[in-house]
Formats: C-alpha cells, sequence, structure tokens
C-alpha cells in the first residue's frame, strides 16, 4: 500500500510541465567518479585526483562514458583569501585548481567541484572540517566567477542543513547560483544536492540539470 501511494503521488507531480534548464548540458546522466565516498575530507588531495583521472583514462571507463571528475568538499583552505575569493587548501593541492583542472582536460575528461548555498559546507558538520565562511551565500557571482576561471565543468551545489543555519528558502537558494553560472559564459554542469526533502522534482527542472532525491549512498 505504501509503494503504491508513494506511486500515485509521484504520478500526480506536474513534472512534465516545467521547463527544464535550458543550456544544452547533461541531456544524458553525467558519469564519473566523485571523490567523497573513496577520500571523504582528510584524504582528499590532488594526486589522488589525478590518479582518479588517470584510471577513468586507461581502464576504458572515459570511453564508456565517465567522464566527469569531481572533488568534492574538503579541497578549500579554512578561510577565504583577503579579497573573499574561494583558495585551495595549500598542503593538498599546492599547485591549484586551476593546475588540476587542466591536468584532468588532459586526460580527455570534464573537472567538477564542490560549493554550498549556505554558510558553512557539510564536512563541517560531519567530518569536523575547521572551516569558516567557505560557503557561498553573499558570494554567489565570485564564487561562480572563479569557478568559470578554474575551468570547472560541473558543479556540486550543496545544501547543508542551510534551511536551519541560514534560513534560505532552496528554490531560490538554488536559483540564485544558477544565474551567477549563466553569467559567467562557461558552460558548467549544474547538480544540486538537496537530499529530496524539498521534493525538488518537483521546481528544480528550471533550476538545475540534475537533483538528488535521496540522502547519501554508502560504499558497501
Amino acid at each position: 500500500m505504501l509503494i503504491l501511494t508513494l506511486a500515485v503521488a509521484l504520478m500526480s507531480v506536474p513534472v512534465a510541465t516545467l521547463p527544464p534548464l535550458a543550456n544544452g548540458l547533461a541531456l544524458t546522466p553525467p558519469m564519473g567518479w566523485n571523490s567523497w565516498n573513496q577520500l571523504r575530507c582528510y584524504d582528499l588531495n590532488e594526486q589522488a585526483v589525478r590518479a582518479a583521472a588517470d584510471a577513468l583514462a586507461s581502464s576504458g571507463l572515459r570511453d564508456a562514458g565517465y567522464r566527469y571528475v569531481v572533488v568534492d568538499d574538503c579541497w578549500q583552505a579554512t578561510t577565504r583569501a583577503a579579497d573573499g575569493s574561494l583558495r585551495p587548501d595549500p598542503t593538498r593541492f599546492p599547485s591549484g585548481i586551476a593546475a588540476l583542472a587542466a591536468y584532468v582536460h588532459s586526460r580527455g575528461l570534464l573537472f567538477g567541484i564542490y560549493a554550498v548555498a549556505g554558510s558553512r559546507t557539510c564536512a563541517s558538520y560531519i567530518d569536523s572540517y575547521p572551516a569558516t565562511g567557505i560557503g557561498s551565500l553573499g558570494h554567489e557571482r565570485q564564487d561562480a566567477e572563479t569557478f568559470a576561471s578554474w575551468g570547472v565543468d560541473y558543479l556540486k551545489y550543496d545544501w547543508c542543513n542551510a534551511d536551519i543555519v541560514d534560513h534560505l528558502d532552496p528554490a531560490k537558494a538554488f536559483a540564485k547560483m544558477r544565474d551567477e553560472l549563466s553569467r559567467t559564459g562557461r558552460r558548467i554542469v549544474y547538480a544540486i544536492s538537496e537530499y529530496g526533502l524539498s521534493r525538488p522534482w518537483t521546481w528544480a527542472r528550471p533550476v538545475a540539470n540534475s537533483w538528488r532525491t535521496y540522502f547519501d549512498l554508502e560504499p558497501t
């Protein structure tokens, strides 16, 4: 009965009436590697990301369609630069993000990165990442321009309790970064990570290229 009720509820959502985000990207589901399940927070570094790119290229996965290499949370330094811009952790990413993106591109792959709609990233909650002020709230335009200048092709934009911490509305907050990404002129796949709590399938088609419907998968 529960399954039937859920199916009926989902079928009643007028998803088809919502126009999709018209940036011409992610017309098929983006596939690739994301650092979170394998490396989580403190094991993330540029050598590991390069190794993942090499593996996708050499194993045949790239040619089978697994083309995105996405660096998840904890790539950031624990504070922003003096001008307010995001910067990478200097110990784990000494070459910088632009150089890392260029390496990924040299392997025939696309490069992705992580940011959040609110003021705090998820690792601040669950991995005790000692960062302050690295969320994109209030820095949306600056961060979008930074990502574009680095050669980013994919943005995972996370929620991380921004409704509770920052009193944000998901649809409005995610739409703001959509607009800033569009303004840069760079083609960046926009993937929002909201866990399904606000039923993004009812509002996200005009906002993002993809959205989550549930919590994290576990590597088991």
